[in-house]
């Protein structure tokens, strides 16, 4: 790796940058695009092809201080009610529009904590989304759980609609910590939702853990990490905090004087990143870890990672349809979002119409920065080949892409006849490389910090 000295000049401390989930990234999403376009795009899907279906339930129990995602607190079980029977009712107008033929490759339900609901209620959503589409074969089923928000009947209702894949958020197991973000959630329930599930036969589990949280420690993280490797999960991400109190009112909870300097962020994920290493977990991209034979290593090993809204996948579909208030669709057109708002989007689909309130359809050169963005998140470099035969184009239309990247960062990438890679040392910078090759400007105050 570079030196601190080199990496501070070249602003991985003082930079903020999108994580690149997708490409325009969403908040360049603007009103042009709106239900009639969903509504085509989803009649345009290929008869007999595969999507991918994300289900988004926005009710938490209690607001973790730290989020940022689209959450909203709930006592009352009444509103939940409501919810799931819009859900269902989108999922009917999805269906209706939907080409013969069409299955499900990929089902995760997230939130929010969708174990919140009910053992009937997980019943019923799982039932109104057979009614969608068939899965296909080897098909996989994924739900985030809290371990808080889980129990025996709960986890039987899961394993009986197909759920194959368990996904756990950690944070971190300090208590100390767990106070000041609003997250109480010791190692021994993360255990024992672990061990529930295993002994139903769930034999893939996906975990992620923070770095950069207040008052966190190298010492701290050590401890976190190994705790969490005593659980062996299948896969890790490792996703630094992002503090965005202006986007998220309730991170101005957290004192920010007790957050970590962006040097002492790199050593926290330096510290975790060597512990999973020495465990035999693969490094997939920036930020996630996998062992041996997982789908994600499988999938690097391949070249067929790609990236996402839930990060790091091996999914290839290229659509996915998201389902509920704020959630986002990938169609090969564009992109579309749902009403972030539970009510907005209640209404709307009330009203027998798509609940869209904004997205990005792709126009010029899009769809090939989005690919190059992709290939150096996923695979630290970019084979111009490939580019060009992807997308019919010249070579000098790329070098002069690369052009820009020497200009803005030179020496961090190594250009060759066949393209350009990142180096083991510039890999730190790499959500600041591929910003070069973002057209529509990031905004230095619409992302978290670099690091």
């Amino acid at each position: 790796m570079m030196t601190v000295s080199q990496l501070a000049h070249l602003g991985l401390f003082d930079s903020n940058a999108p994580r690149y989930t997708s490409y325009p990234t969403a908040p360049h999403f603007d009103t042009a695009v709106g239900a009639s376009d969903h509504e085509a795009w989803i009649e345009k899907i290929p008869s007999e092809s595969t999507f991918s279906l994300y289900l988004h339930v926005p009710f938490c129990r209690r607001l973790c201080w730290f989020c940022a995602c689209r959450t909203q607190g709930t006592t009352n079980d009444e509103p939940v009610k409501v919810y799931l029977e819009i859900l269902k009712a989108e999922l009917r107008m999805i269906a209706d529009r939907l080409p013969a033929g069409a299955r499900i490759g990929r089902l995760h339900w997230g939130g929010g904590t969708p174990t919140l609901l009910k053992p009937g209620q997980i019943a019923d959503l799982a039932r109104a989304v057979r009614d969608l589409a068939p899965f296909a074969d080897n098909a996989e089923f994924s739900v985030e759980i809290d371990p808080n928000e889980i129990d025996a009947d709960r986890a039987d209702v899961l394993m009986d609609a197909g759920m194959n894949r368990v996904s756990i958020g950690v944070q971190d197991f300090a208590p100390k910590i767990q106070e000041i973000i609003g997250r109480p959630q010791s190692f021994e329930i993360t255990r024992d939702a672990v061990e529930l599930f295993r002994d139903r036969g769930i034999t893939s589990l996906n975990t992620d853990i923070l770095y950069g949280l207040p008052r966190q420690t190298p010492e701290g993280i050590t401890e976190t990490v190994q705790k969490l490797l005593s659980l062996t999960p299948d896969r890790v991400a490792l996703y630094g905090y992002a503090h965005v109190p202006w986007m998220s009112r309730r991170q101005s909870v957290i004192p920010t004087d007790t957050l970590p300097v962006p040097q002492d962020r790199l050593q926290l994920f330096q510290t975790a990143r060597r512990l999973f290493s020495w465990d035999g977990y693969a490094e997939i991209g920036i930020d996630h870890f996998a062992r041996p034979g997982d789908g994600l290593a499988r999938a690097q090993s391949e070249g067929r990672l790609r990236r996402n809204f839930q990060g790091y996948t091996d999914d290839n579909a290229e659509v996915l349809i998201g389902v509920g208030a704020s959630s986002i669709s990938r169609f090969p057109q564009g992109y579309t979002q749902n009403a972030p708002a539970t009510s907005a989007h209640n209404a709307a689909i009330r009203d027998g119409r798509f609940a869209t309130s904004r997205g990005h359809a792709f126009t010029g050169d899009d769809k090939l920065r989005a690919r190059l963005i992709e290939e150096l998140m996923c695979r630290f470099r970019i084979d111009t080949d490939r580019i060009v035969t992807e997308f019919g184009i010249d070579r000098a239309s790329v070098e002069t892409l690369y052009d820009k990247l020497d200009a803005r960062l030179p020496d961090v990438a190594r250009r060759s006849a066949d393209g350009i890679s990142l180096p083991e040392e510039s890999r730190a910078l790499t959500r600041i490389v591929a910003r070069c090759f973002d057209a529509y400007g990031a905004s230095q105050t619409g992302h978290s910090t670099a690091i």
